[in-house]
């Protein structure tokens, strides 16, 4: 399993910005995917942005032209820019990320942080 931090939420107006940090307790290069997912209470979890094999990048529709995932392997640490936010995009963000166990694979989880979007 992989712990996972997240870092970076908090309160900003309509049409700011935040960057999200989600720091790895292991090389990414042991991941097959990684990236963000937000959940607002009585909602189902749902994916933001991710990183899959061969470094391609997936998007949720909402976050497309918005929001941009890129990550640091050094660091091994993956980012979300979050530009022109809006009041609908306030929810506790998820980083995660999936490695190989035996024959599947095993989904870890940060512990979350919220954002909030608001005048």
């Amino acid at each position: 399993q992989v712990q996972l931090v997240e870092s970076g939420g908090g309160l900003v107006q309509p049409g700011g910005s935040l960057r999200l940090s989600c720091a790895a307790s292991r090389s990414m290069f042991t991941m097959t995917a990684m990236g963000w997912y937000r959940q607002v209470p009585g909602k189902e979890r749902e994916l933001v942005a991710t990183f899959t094999s061969g470094d391609r990048t997936n998007y949720a529709d909402s976050a497309k032209g918005r929001f941009t995932i890129s990550r640091d392997n050094a660091k091994k640490t993956v980012y979300l820019q979050m530009n022109s936010l809006k009041p609908e995009d306030t929810a506790v963000y998820y980083c995660y990320a999936d490695t190989v166990a035996g024959a599947g694979f095993e989904r870890s989880w940060g512990q979350g942080t919220q954002v909030t979007v608001s005048s």
